[in-house]
């Protein structure tokens, strides 16, 4: 039996809309959170559950964690319901919101910390074996006695998944865990994040928009929209759909004018430089190199794919998400 097991979960939300001029009463909106979504999750995997604001994921993440009951359908995380044996449940999970603290404020983060293991009830050699483990992995020696407020946000993430993982939990789920973090400790989250997926097979799910980090570290992806899944499989197979478009950059050795283009290529000026964005099948690279150099001897060129966001972006055109 997989690790995660979902069937069929429903969740419907009631809102009060704004209060329309001259009615005494706010009218009530039904929103569609999950429509029958399913899917399994085997134990240790690395699964990247992605979708447009309003998808539904970070529903799915609270009844996995058990902070919310579905409507309808079944959910088991290593063989209990989440909702129904929620105290025993959330001594097997980490969760790390990217907004959201679970460590205290203004007290040092060793002290969160040794709260964290009373709460938890980690025996004393279980948790100084962990913790010195993942302040090593996190470089967190010179900050434990500060506290949570001073940190930086980078130092803030690294101090929350320290706190997430310290019970050993079977399951972390990650919600936009790098949001606003510098290119230097995403990098750093990332290698931290594989590691403990392998040295430890810590099954994680990771929601988030940074499609960065879903292509590092997700060998599987989910896709949800308008609260049903999607799609389910690899991020190349799924990006390959919609990876049509290559973007070449050229600057001549004098100021050259561009020859006519085949229909569909859209052509902009970057400073000294042309920048052409063409269809690779319809006009195949090679192709497009030799109408290049007719307009002159060519200094510098390059090719490349559409990034990871513009990819993601023509999918959810694609899906009306």
């Amino acid at each position: 039996m997989s690790y995660i097991t979902v069937n069929g979960l429903t969740k419907t939300f009631f809102v009060r809309k704004k209060r329309e001029k001259g009615k005494l009463l706010r009218e009530k909106a039904e929103i569609k959170a999950l429509r029958g979504v399913s899917f399994s999750v085997e134990r240790g995997e690395l699964v990247g559950y992605i979708g447009p604001n309003g998808a539904g994921k970070s529903t799915t993440v609270k009844i996995l964690s058990g902070i919310l009951t579905p409507d309808g359908g079944q959910a088991q995380v290593g063989g209990r319901v989440p909702w129904k044996d929620r105290k025993n449940h959330v001594r097997h999970i980490g969760v790390v919101f990217g907004q959201r603290s679970q460590l205290w404020w203004d007290v040092p983060i060793a002290d969160s910390y040794s709260l964290l293991k009373d709460i938890y009830r980690v025996s004393d050699e279980d948790f100084r074996k962990r913790y010195e483990e993942l302040v090593d992995a996190l470089s967190l020696g010179d900050l434990l006695r500060t506290p949570l407020r001073l940190l930086s946000l980078g130092q803030r993430m690294r101090a929350e998944l320290c706190g997430s993982l310290l019970h050993s939990p079977e399951l972390l789920f990650l919600d936009e865990p790098t949001i606003g973090l510098d290119a230097v400790s995403k990098l750093a989250l990332r290698d931290f994040l594989k590691r403990e997926n392998r040295e430890n097979g810590t099954t994680i799910l990771l929601t988030t928009h940074d499609m960065e980090d879903i292509a590092a570290l997700c060998p599987r992806v989910m896709v949800l929209g308008h609260g049903s899944k999607l799609y389910d499989g690899s991020l190349p197979e799924l990006l390959s759909r919609y990876d049509t478009q290559r973007v070449m950059t050229v600057r001549y050795d004098w100021d050259a004018a561009m020859p006519e283009l085949p229909a569909g290529c859209e052509i902009g000026r970057e400073g000294d430089a042309f920048r052409v964005v063409y269809d690779h099948d319809r006009v195949p690279t090679a192709h497009m190199m030799a109408l290049l150099q007719s307009a002159g001897p060519i200094r510098e060129w390059t090719a490349q794919p559409q990034n990871v966001d513009h990819l993601i972006a023509a999918m959810y055109r694609e899906m009306d998400l």
